[in-house]
C-alpha cells in the first residue's frame, strides 16, 4: 500500500511539472493569420512581459466609433534580439501608432501583432513569428 501511495505521488509530480512546461496556447489557434487588420489610434498601455507582451490602442472603426484593441505580441527578448527596447514602446504612450495585426478567431478587438509603426516612423516587424 505504501509503495502506492508513493507511486501517485510520483505520478502526480510529474504531471503537474510536464503541464507547467506545455506551451500555455497556440497563437493559430486564438488568432486568424489570414485575417488583418489595420488600426491607426493612441497607444495607450502596455504590458512588457513574458511570455508575450501586449499592449492598448484605441481606434476608430469604419463607422467612426472608438474601439479599444488588445494586441498581443512575441516575448521581449524577441524585441531585445532585434535592438527594439521597452522605452521604444513607452515612448509612443499617448501618442498615434499604426498596428497591423492578425485577427482574433472570435472576432473580438483583439489581435496577434504583425507590424507595428511607432509615432517617430520606426517599424517593428514581429514578422515571420507572427506572419
Amino acid at each position: 500500500m505504501n509503495h502506492r501511495i508513493r507511486a501517485s505521488l510520483a505520478l502526480g509530480i510529474i504531471m503537474l511539472a510536464a503541464s507547467n512546461a506545455w506551451p500555455h496556447h497556440n497563437m493559430t489557434a486564438l488568432f486568424d493569420l489570414n485575417d488583418r487588420v489595420t488600426l491607426t489610434g493612441t497607444f495607450t498601455k502596455m504590458d512588457w512581459r513574458n511570455p508575450h507582451i501586449q499592449f492598448v490602442v484605441e481606434s476608430k472603426n469604419d463607422k467612426g466609433q472608438m474601439e479599444t484593441w488588445a494586441v498581443e505580441g512575441p516575448p521581449p527578448s524577441f524585441f531585445r534580439s532585434r535592438d527594439i527596447a521597452k522605452t521604444d514602446f513607452e515612448g509612443a504612450l499617448g501618442k498615434t501608432v499604426t498596428v497591423e495585426a492578425s485577427r482574433a478567431r472570435d472576432h473580438s478587438t483583439s489581435g496577434l501583432l504583425r507590424v507595428l509603426t511607432l509615432p517617430d516612423g520606426k517599424t517593428i516587424s514581429a514578422c515571420p513569428q507572427n506572419c
